[in-house]
């Protein structure tokens, strides 16, 4: 699809400025990118461009003008006008290249690409902005599949008569031909296939106004004399050698022809801008004109060249910048002549192409004057725009609904998971430390009789190697819900004294028949967090809960996990506080937190108790691969090889160590949505897991690693109805299986790509099961009812 560009110049002057706007985006659809910026004053613009134009208009070419005055005792020469013309596009691409305009340049840069098809509008009311010769701007020149229109700011589309015909019909109006040759333009018109041309010869005003009347026009042809009157910024034609014509003396015919077809209007005369700004009054779609006095060869041979890349299939726009750039051949003898052709445009209508015109089209291989005829095969939309949109909006309402209800649920985390596996891998979180309890650990303390994993011996002599290292903060990731052994009073006074020994609890749940466990008592509450995880329906851990209110009856009265006891220490060395918005969202730093609802993105109907949001895994190639200690490059550290002096110090300074258990016997295991070699869900410890929440609280808050997203409802909504118009679309216009069978296959991919690519740039979870299934299931219902609509 190309790309439209629009360029708006606002109330200003030379002396003192013009406000610009921007705007780009897609053809036919809404601008997605809009910037302000501002051209500065600068009258030397407008002196140049005088002195140019003065010296232009006296030179000796046989041209087309009348009523252009020529001060006589002034001379030029064509050296003199190629001069004016160098130093005037210099000054010019200065002013465009200010301060106050680059953001329009470099947003141009940074949305456009060379390859583009690229439509550049210029809406000012501006007279003098409207004559400078803007496809000298170096931007244009850079894009070779640019070209400028000048439009006017006003403007509305005009709901004419469509009708059908084998040829084109061209009114070509021949005028005052005093002193120019323009039965080269009749016979260069001559040559066009398909077409039905009737020529007007010199006509009087009343035949001009009764063909405009009586027939349904497509093309408008003028050759002859025509002229601007500065004083008015009005255009006159002559169309004979005793009468001219305004435009506005046309008015009604004019606007007749307009309604009943007619699209283009080429006027290949002399200093048309004045006829155009006429013309845009009457809404026609595309004006073509010649800026200046334009030299009667000149005329012709932009004729030429234009109509063989038109019917040759070129948009009009390439057409006119192929024909233009083609006249560079000419300027040795007729200087700055690729400066006259101009398109004026009808934002409200779409650009004009050949084919459209009729329904046989010549072969673009062979040359205009030896064409021959050959069908149009014409693209037909087989449903209707409106049972298109009908059926796409009654199909998003269905799948909207059922998703509502939960019924897409499971096939929407099941693709999640699997978008979130293909994410790259990032470097392990040098900020943890996990020293985890192995079943060869809990073995080797069998002589010690541990009523858990770790002994109170095993977990002192652990505190005692690691706090000289001085960590920001211990996590304890055991259950512990009896007193420390008489014989370690030391162990106790240090737990009970620690700024920086978190334990751990688990709160009561008399829905899952859970009583809870009771914190360690020689911890104070401040110093508690809660293991408690929420796990989804299949089992899989994709929420991360970091605060719940406690039932007065639960033995564990910590309001928040220890996860985030660890990172709220952790971030409050580094100056961040936990703080809460006025509606109750946490915020840390500048990183606000937005709580999972009932209904969130695949989420439907979940239960959101406490305060919840999406657990934004760290990519690895195994979820155990968070930490990472200074010892042989391993993740994580064992008791024994702790308590062995193998410890690092530069492992344990300032960070966040974690302890727990990873032996099975003990069964804190977690499913992930990651998988094991053998295709199944990873299960991993769950002090692996905390380390992973620990992760994204220190990542988001630091990093500035965004969490995990969602759109509104109605982001949603127009996302899914986006692909299920799509859909409809293919079926309409593909006719044949194999067409619409490799649209389809290139529109899952990149509806795919879309996904995942959403997912790792901006960590946004976006619709892909509702939207593949509005895609897919679209096209079958609208194959299905053209199928049986084509058999009755």
């Amino acid at each position: 699809m190309g790309k439209l560009v629009i360029l708006k110049l606002g109330e200003g002057n030379f002396e003192q400025g013009f406000p610009v706007t921007l705007q780009i985006g897609d053809e036919n659809v809404r601008p997605s990118v809009e910037i302000t910026g501002a051209l500065p004053p600068n009258p030397e613009i407008l002196r140049d461009y005088y002195r140019w134009q003065s010296i232009y208009r006296n030179l000796k070419l046989p041209s087309r003008p009348i009523g252009l005055p020529k001060v006589l005792n002034q001379t030029s020469s064509l050296e003199d006008c190629q001069q004016m013309a160098e130093e005037f596009k210099l000054r010019f691409n200065t002013w465009l290249a200010s301060d106050s305009f680059r953001p329009i340049r470099e947003k141009w840069l940074e949305k456009l690409m060379l390859a583009d098809n690229i439509r550049v509008l210029l809406q000012t009311k501006d007279f003098r902005l409207q004559k400078l010769p803007w496809h000298l701007w170096d931007l244009l020149e850079r894009y070779p599949q640019a070209e400028i229109a000048l439009s006017a700011p006003a403007y509305e589309q005009v709901n004419r008569i469509t009708t059908t015909s084998d040829k084109v019909k061209i009114l070509a109006i021949l005028g005052n031909s005093q002193g120019i040759d323009t039965k080269a333009d009749q016979a260069v018109l001559n040559l066009l296939p398909n077409t039905d041309i009737t020529f007007l010869v010199e006509p009087q005003c009343q035949d001009l106004t009764d063909q405009l009347w009586e027939q349904d026009w497509q093309i408008l042809f003028f050759a002859g004399h025509s002229s601007t009157q500065e004083t008015n910024e009005t255009g006159k034609i002559y169309i004979n050698q005793t009468e001219s014509l305004t435009i506005n003396q046309l008015k009604y015919a004019l606007k007749k022809a307009v309604e009943r077809g007619l699209q283009l209007a080429i006027f290949n005369s002399c200093d048309g801008l004045g006829l155009a700004r006429e013309f845009a009054d009457l809404q026609i779609p595309q004006i073509i004109v010649m800026r200046e006095p334009v030299p009667d060869r000149v005329a012709q041979q932009f004729l030429k060249y234009f109509l063989e890349a038109f019917t040759r299939g070129e948009p009009l726009y390439l057409a006119v910048r192929e024909a233009r750039e083609r006249l560079q051949g000419l300027e040795n003898q007729f200087p700055c002549a690729t400066w006259l052709p101009v398109i004026c445009q009808n934002p409200a209508e779409m650009p004009l192409n050949w084919g459209e015109l009729f329904r046989n089209v010549r072969n673009s291989n062979i040359p205009v004057s030896l064409s021959k005829t050959t069908p149009v095969r014409r693209i037909t939309n087989r449903l209707g725009f409106s049972s298109i949109l009908l059926t796409s909006m009654v199909i998003t309402g269905i799948l909207i609904g059922v998703r509502y209800l939960g019924v897409l649920q499971p096939l929407e985390l099941s693709a999640f998971d699997q978008l979130v596996r293909l994410r790259p891998p990032e470097k392990p979180d040098s900020r943890l430390l996990v020293v985890t309890v192995t079943e060869e650990d809990v073995q080797a303390q069998k002589q010690e009789k541990p009523q858990g994993s770790l002994s109170d011996k095993s977990l002192a002599q652990l505190l005692e190697k690691l706090e000289p290292y001085q960590p920001k903060v211990i996590g304890l990731d055991i259950y512990r819900d009896y007193p420390v052994g008489k014989d370690y009073s030391a162990l106790a006074e240090r737990m009970r004294k620690s700024d920086r020994f978190i334990g751990v609890c688990q709160l009561s749940d008399s829905q899952a028949g859970k009583p809870g466990v009771k914190p360690p008592p020689e911890l104070s509450p401040q110093n508690l967090g809660f293991s408690d995880i929420a796990i989804d329906s299949d089992n899989v851990v994709r929420r991360h809960l970091l605060a719940l209110t406690p039932s007065p009856s639960s033995p564990c009265s910590a309001p928040y996990a220890l996860n985030v006891q660890l990172a709220l220490r952790y971030l409050y060395a580094k100056g961040i506080h936990l703080q809460f918005t006025p509606d109750g969202a946490w915020k840390l730093g500048k990183l606000t937190f937005k709580p999972i609802e009932a209904h969130t993105g695949g989420y439907q109907r979940v239960d959101a108790f406490g305060h919840q949001i999406l657990l934004n895994y760290r990519s690895s190639g195994s979820p155990e691969a968070i930490p990472s200690a200074g010892f042989a490059n391993a993740p994580s550290m064992t008791l024994q090889q702790v308590l062995a002096g193998k410890l690092n110090a530069n492992a344990v300074k300032d960070k966040i160590v974690i302890i727990g258990t990873t032996a099975e016997t003990f069964r804190d295991y977690w499913l992930t949505p990651y998988i094991t070699p053998q295709g199944k869900l990873q299960a991993i410890p769950g002090v692996f897991l905390q380390a992973q929440m620990v992760s994204q609280l220190l990542s988001a808050a630091l990093d500035g690693k965004p969490l995990l997203w969602t759109w509104p409802l109605w982001g949603e909504i127009i996302w899914v109805w986006g692909w299920s118009f799509l859909g409809c679309l293919f079926t309409a216009y593909l006719h044949r299986f194999i067409y619409l069978s490799l649209a389809g296959g290139i529109a899952i991919i990149s509806l795919y790509a879309s996904c995942f690519i959403f997912l790792i740039a901006y960590s946004c979870w976006v619709p892909l099961i509702p939207a593949m299934l509005a895609l897919v299931g679209n096209s079958l219902i609208a194959t299905i009812y053209l199928n049986m609509k084509f058999k009755n």
